[in-house]
């Protein structure tokens, strides 16, 4: 179990933000989003924190500058990001790619990346510090869709911190346009893939019609059931998922299920430990809901370099009971069913649903949400300082939402570290039950029982 970084005092000094424009002139049009991009759900502001440490390679460079050059001229290619979104008719979302630009801040931090703790993970410190939030400057429509900062520390290292606009673009999508920008940062004239618009290709089909079921919009009717909305003292706490503890969780799986991820393996462990330890009624349903990214789902597949959202909610359920008495492969089967549902017509369906319904909101009442980070590969974008110590979402997420990260322990051994929020009642015996599914010890005889024991009998 990871330590959770403790909330201390240091002082961030920012100059004026200012709009950064592509380096030359773009082209002046608008562009509709698809109607996968166009969801309500999506008109937040996504944080991702990016930590660098010194290189002595680069002593003579200053990350601040070297960035805001590369960002003028990455806009060139990605100029939609400099414009600013409008509404059309019945709300329908579109860019005017206007090229005002996006913004950028300079900052520089009394601190060094040691005082941040060799746990480099969320919940950062001061996150509205080190990525600040420009007052009139956080809206859907007539915003700058991009919002960025880089922090100087004092030794030596920086903090590249983005605030994207989740209507252009998901996990992937950002990664794409970051990993440009850091292309063009160590010197590139142009990025290794071009970016490709195309947001006509998830668009809903003419007519509409829906052919799949959407668990994700289902409404909920019981608000009784949902124990951690209830819940004042909640506790954060991060596990860590490395080999060791990866190679328990797999003794759990059946050779006929032996095509399952980790994702599927870890996400089946936390949904079983979590309705352990809340204690929920066997009679109700326990929900699961996860993000499938959609971009080899296709046939013929999206171009390269697509960097719109292509990626659906979907939801695992499966009764409280069935959960605390059916073997482990049970609830793993549910999950996997649950992950496979996502095709090409799924995704047809959703566009479709969305467009009849009119942007429905997902439902995470009663669900418990995570999200798997690690394959977006945040941690591989270069500015030139080499690979960062940590790339991903600055936030743990709000109560009921697990984000997964890619991390690397006091160690050296690489895995996934997953920050989980319960009331304190419940985290007990969430730590309690997910020690005793990861020990060496007694793993055989939890593979002969082929069974989890009810809260009852904890």
């Amino acid at each position: 179990m990871a330590q959770i970084n403790t909330l201390f005092p240091f002082t961030v000094r920012r100059r004026a933000p200012e709009l950064i424009c592509p380096a030359k002139d773009t082209p002046c049009e608008l562009k509709l989003l698809s109607d996968i991009d166009d969801q309500d759900a999506f008109r937040n502001r996504v944080p991702v924190l990016m930590v660098y440490r010194d290189n002595s390679k680069m002593r003579n460079h200053n990350p601040v500058s070297v960035i805001k050059e590369a960002l003028a001229k990455v806009l060139v290619f990605y100029y939609p990001f400099a414009g600013r979104l409008r509404e059309g008719p019945a709300r329908k979302l579109m860019v005017d790619c206007n090229g005002e630009g996006v913004l950028f801040i300079e900052a520089d931090a009394d601190i060094t990346l040691k005082q941040f703790g060799e746990a480099l993970h969320p919940p950062f410190p001061c996150l509205d510090e080190l990525l600040y939030d420009v007052p009139g400057s956080f809206g859907t429509l007539n915003s700058p869709l991009l919002l960025i900062q880089v922090t100087r520390l004092l030794c030596g290292g920086f903090i590249f911190a983005i605030g994207h606009n989740h209507n252009m673009s998901d996990a992937f999508g950002i990664v794409q346009f970051m990993k440009a920008l850091g292309e063009i940062a160590r010197g590139e004239s142009l990025p290794s893939t071009l970016p490709v618009w195309e947001r006509e290709l998830l668009n809903a089909r003419d007519p509409p019609h829906v052919t799949c079921t959407h668990h994700e919009f289902d409404e909920m009717l019981n608000p009784n059931t949902d124990v951690t909305i209830r819940m004042n003292d909640m506790v954060l706490k991060s596990f860590f998922f490395g080999p060791i503890e990866l190679l328990a969780l797999h003794r759990f799986v059946p050779k006929h299920l032996k095509s399952c991820t980790t994702f599927d393996v870890v996400t089946t462990c936390l949904w079983l430990c979590r309705t352990i330890a809340l204690q929920l009624d066997p009679e109700e349903e326990s929900r699961i809901g996860f993000i499938v990214n959609a971009r080899n789902k296709f046939s013929p597949p999206l171009p390269k370099g697509y960097y719109g959202n292509c990626s659906a909610f979907t939801v695992a359920i499966s009764t409280v009971f069935d959960l605390l008495n059916k073997p482990f492969s049970h609830t793993l089967e549910t999950l996997m069913k649950a992950k496979s549902s996502v095709n090409e017509e799924y995704m047809r369906s959703l566009a479709d649903l969305l467009v009849l319904k009119g942007r429905l909101d997902v439902t995470v009442f009663q669900n418990y949400v995570v999200n798997d980070l690690t394959r977006a590969r945040f941690d591989v974008v270069d500015f030139g300082w080499g690979k960062p110590d940590y790339g991903g979402s600055g936030k743990t997420g709000y109560l009921d939402c697990s984000n997964y990260h890619p991390y690397t322990n006091d160690k050296g051994e690489s895995g996934i570290l997953v920050p989980i929020y319960l009331p304190s009642f419940a985290m007990e015996k969430f730590v309690k039950q997910l020690k005793k599914m990861l020990a060496q010890d007694n793993s055989h005889q939890l593979l002969q029982a082929n069974k989890l024991h009810a809260p009852s009998k904890l």
